[in-house]
């Protein structure tokens, strides 16, 4: 037996694989906290020169730090004016409006005029410390897992994990609606994060890894209490050979693999550049929610509201084409990135309605590449593949807040750079092979030879459900349309 079908006879995706992913989505709404947080703690409230008020001119407006695209304003929030002619720089400091922030860094540390770049770059380096993070606790992760849902369920499960993401988003937006300063907003945001310690004792090692690991008797116990939690019986005696847990590998693969042969070149360099592209368009859209104009609170949960659709909406199209999903999904977001450019500032609630588009447009992009890309890379460079994926995607991150700085000096080029990469990743999405109700790859020749290669899994199945005596009728026909 493999690893699945053992999975399929204790039970693929019951009770206990449920109460695990109850666990497992938790830290996703904590995730959503950390991942914006910025638009709140980094915010820039409507400022002026500090020698202005001592200069008479205690009535001088408030410049709005979030529309600083004229240069007249950004002259004007940097300078002042004495004896009404010369242009002094501001050497005193500004004077910061409370009447949404108590506090935020950029007041604390003057992050404003030629210190602006600061407030962006601080953002860089968070997404910079996700890449490394992905690239360290991912390969722990490879090793210590917990990847415990049948082959049919994962889809599912990787995207539903995603609305508590969502939730997360929404979350925010109230809880620094309510907590004005930025360091106990910080602080609010993580301290529950110290109480997932416990998971280390409530989350169990991945069973797959043991027995790859050759450590049966601790796999064993684990799948027995599974299939008691499941309400089934772990069949008596079975055996599972160690190179079937490691995808019946003969020889080592590594990165290189992934570019050696064309179709597995060519396939390899688009999903990289659509991770790139959906993970910085997301965040260029989502860091940079500050700038349309209107209520920052209201607008931030309602881009976390429009996720919920985005991912319900891939649900339902996905099982009909995964190729066309992805490739109509970022043209949507380029498309309302670029249909931005023609909307005047003085026009705040159409500008948010097409950021909403065009987010609603590449959230979708988001939840489908997770699924394209695990099923077009063979089993045996599979995890290798997704995670250079995932780094090419982080580098997309790091970027994101630096783009958003241009608007500064260019308003436009934010918005022409979020558009016309995804309407390229459009174009480049569609030379994808489709996989929609395709049995997967295995191996890079057959990744090279997709039509002539794909064996069909029939037999399979008919093992895994053999081995399945008390599985109920719902779960046969699961098992059977996997076949199909």
């Amino acid at each position: 037996m493999n690893f699945d079908q053992i999975l399929a006879a204790i039970g693929g995706f019951g009770k206990y694989q449920k109460i695990l992913y109850i666990w497992i989505c938790l830290p996703q709404i904590l995730l959503a906290f950390h991942m914006m947080a910025s638009v709140f703690t980094g915010a820039t409230p409507p400022h002026h020169c500090q020698e202005g008020s001592s200069s008479g001119i205690r009535n001088q407006t408030f410049i709005p730090g979030s529309v600083t695209g004229n240069a007249s304003l950004l002259d004007v929030s940097c300078f002042f004016l004495e004896n009404q002619t010369e242009r002094v720089p501001c050497v005193q400091g500004w004077v910061y409006s409370q009447e949404v922030f108590q506090s935020t860094t950029v007041t604390e540390w003057d992050l404003v005029c030629t210190k602006a770049g600061f407030n962006s770059l601080g953002s860089s380096i968070y997404m910079f410390g996700l890449l490394v993070g992905s690239v360290v606790f991912g390969a722990m992760a490879d090793r210590y897992g917990t990847e415990w849902t049948c082959t049919k369920r994962r889809m599912l499960a990787g995207i539903i994990t995603d609305y508590t993401f969502g939730l997360g988003y929404m979350l925010l937006a109230g809880v620094a609606y309510l907590i004005r300063d930025w360091r106990k907003l910080q602080l609010a945001i993580s301290a529950p994060g110290f109480l997932l310690i416990f998971y280390i004792w409530v989350l169990p090692q991945s069973a797959r890894w043991l027995l790859a690991s050759d450590r049966r008797e601790e796999a064993v116990a684990l799948l027995r209490k599974a299939a008691l939690v499941n309400g089934r019986v772990l069949p008596p005696a079975f055996q599972v050979e160690k190179w079937e847990m490691l995808g019946g590998a003969k020889r080592n693969h590594s990165v290189l693999d992934l570019v050696q042969t064309p179709q597995m070149r060519k396939r390899s360099v688009i999903l990289f550049y659509i991770w790139f592209v959906n993970v910085l368009v997301y965040y260029g859209l989502s860091l940079g929610v500050s700038r349309l104009g209107t209520n920052l609170y209201l607008t931030q949960f309602v881009f976390g509201l429009v996720e919920i659709p985005a991912r319900t909406l891939v649900l339902f199209v996905l099982p009909l084409s995964r190729r066309l999903s992805q490739s109509g999904f970022l043209a949507v977001g380029g498309l309302a990135c670029l249909l931005m450019l023609t909307i005047p500032a003085d026009h705040p609630n159409i500008l948010t309605g097409l950021a909403m588009v065009g987010k609603f447009g590449i959230t979708a992009s988001f939840a489908v590449i997770y699924v394209y890309t695990a099923e077009i890379f063979p089993t045996v460079v599979r995890q290798t593949g997704i995670g250079v994926s995932s780094m090419f995607a982080r580098m997309g991150g790091v970027l994101a807040p630096m783009i958003n700085m241009l608007h500064n000096h260019s308003p436009a080029t934010p918005l022409i750079l979020f558009g016309v990469s995804p309407l390229l990743g459009a174009m480049l999405a569609l030379a994808l092979p489709e996989t929609a109700d395709r049995p997967l790859p295995d191996t890079l020749e057959d990744a090279e030879n997709w039509d002539d290669s794909l064996a069909s899994i029939k037999g399979n199945i008919q093992l895994c459900e053999n081995f399945d005596p008390t599985a109920n009728s719902t779960e046969k026909q699961d098992l059977k349309q996997l076949a199909n």
